[in-house]
């Protein structure tokens, strides 16, 4: 077991093998291309178990174990989740996730990360598939466990998983993040990747420099909470600077925000540089900014503007204001809510991360949709507003949505199941977010699928949360599932 300075925060927690696993998760770190410790971790603790290992050309790890004695014709089912974690940490908080132990704690019946994202999506899917795996106890069919790493990159290790290599006829996907509701579908996603050229001008030697950053958004889930009144740090920088440029003089040497294209940014600072005389001008415009941003933003508590000394830049844009307009005016946020599925997102686009200096522009957008075709539509209208303004872009790593099939036997079973077992029946759901398993049904046709999960609070966002409780409720349903749908 690999120690971890918070494990004594997993000792009363219930069920305890589940948590154990994710101690380990915790205290392994694992941002997206940087899965390969945990994976040779966990390719000896499964050998230490004599639980068979491989790890494909992509880098995937797959284990399986042979059925229950008497189950040995029951369909094969994968249990399915990713190694990797969106790594975002509060400003000011001292956190390296390629080398520090996730730091958890309990409040309030939820297991959180003050300071930085948690890892429970997909941790806790990934712990439940463990724990299923080496349990003795419980009765199954044949049993393969699927982790993919890059998920949240990019989704590299579905992309790369090669068509046969999974021998099941079910798979259930862990990796979503509302117990009660089984999801059926999902959206696709495609990233756009675009440059600018730009100009820039030596900056008078009597000049001064000058931080504007804005900061503490609630930031979040560039697909789950897309739709959610949450400020966007760039878009909001970039806003910002124009209004206060009409009035003021100064000019901008650097802008960025956002460093993941599956978050909203929470921060973004630009470097200006001001004539002489001009900072405590532009400072006092800045507090009058920051208080209508936060009459604009009202559910953003944590908005900051701010404006502090900084040292003067050598060089700085020229005909910036152009640009920033021009990016102002691309697509962002829902394009269309579904007719389909009342309440959810069809379509959308966040710009993450952005990146603006006198090397020019790179900006990086992920549109989402329901709709494949309605998707590269958007990607297609992105680039060509692009190409408008005398740069360049290309779409790259497009996924596919997996799309719900509500007749499926397999969801059928699984109502009747988890009725039996809870009482009640769970919400049929279509999530606006990216699930590995449109290409997982692309690579693998004969799969039947379901997704389920605990709560998830924040994915994506510092503060991220998982409700200890539903954690047990998830493994009360995986062993019922695992047990019945082998009986045949």
């Amino acid at each position: 077991m690999i120690p971890n300075p918070a494990a004594s925060v997993f000792a009363a927690l219930q069920p305890q093998a589940v948590w154990r696993h994710f101690a380990t998760l915790c205290a392994i770190p694992r941002p997206s291309k940087h899965e390969a410790a945990l994976v040779a971790h966990l390719e000896a603790w499964a050998g230490n178990r004599g639980i068979a290992t491989r790890v494909d050309a992509a880098g995937n790890l797959l284990l399986s174990r042979p059925a229950t004695p008497g189950r040995e014709n029951a369909p094969g089912i994968i249990l399915q989740g990713h190694l990797d974690m969106v790594c975002q940490q509060t400003s000011g908080h001292a956190h390296d996730f390629y080398h520090d132990p996730i730091q958890p704690e309990v409040e309030d019946g939820w297991l959180m990360a003050r300071h930085t994202t948690l890892g429970a999506d997909n941790g806790v899917g990934v712990a439940l598939a463990l724990a299923a795996l080496e349990d003795d106890r419980l009765s199954h069919g044949p049993l393969e466990v699927l982790l993919t790493v890059d998920e949240e990159a990019g989704m590299g290790g579905a992309h790369g998983l090669e068509a046969g290599t999974l021998r099941g006829r079910i798979l259930l996907n862990l990796d979503t993040e509302e117990w009660g509701a089984f999801y059926l579908g999902c959206a696709g996603g495609v990233t756009v990747e675009a440059t600018l050229p730009v100009a820039a001008t030596s900056t008078p030697a009597d000049w001064q420099g000058g931080e504007l950053r804005v900061d503490g958004l609630l930031g979040g889930h560039s697909g789950i909470d897309i739709h959610l009144p949450r400020a966007h740090a760039s878009r909001v920088l970039l806003a910002t600077v124009l209004q206060l440029r009409g009035p003021h003089h100064f000019e901008v040497a650097t802008l960025a925000g956002g460093d993941a294209i599956n978050a909203l940014p929470r921060r973004a600072g630009a470097l200006l540089a001001l004539p002489p005389g001009e900072f405590p001008t532009l400072a006092n415009a800045v507090q009058q900014a920051e208080t209508g941003l936060r009459q604009q933003w009202r559910e953003e508590p944590g908005l900051r503007l701010s404006l502090t000394p900084a040292p003067r830049p050598e060089r700085v844009l020229a005909q910036w204001p152009e640009h920033f307009t021009a990016l102002c005016a691309l697509p962002y946020g829902v394009a269309a809510m579904s007719a389909d599925f009342p309440g959810v997102v069809e379509t959308s686009n966040n710009l993450a991360p952005l990146d603006i200096s006198s090397s020019g522009i790179r900006a990086s957008f992920h549109v989402r949709s329901l709709r494949d075709a309605t998707r590269d539509e958007l990607a297609a209208r992105i680039i060509r507003q692009i190409e408008q303004t005398g740069g360049t872009a290309e779409a790259l790593g497009a996924y596919p949505g997996w799309t719900p099939d509500p007749d499926s036997p397999l969801l059928c079973r699984c109502l009747s199941i988890h009725q039996q077992e809870f009482g009640s029946r769970p919400r049929l759901e279509v999530i606006h977010a990216g699930l590995e398993c449109g290409l997982f049904a692309r690579s693998h046709p004969q799969l039947a699928m379901l997704s389920f999960g605990p709560d998830i609070r924040g994915a994506h966002a510092p503060g991220e949360r998982v409700e200890i409780a539903s954690v047990g409720h998830c493994w009360r349903l995986l062993v019922r599932l695992l047990d019945q749908l082998s009986i045949v």
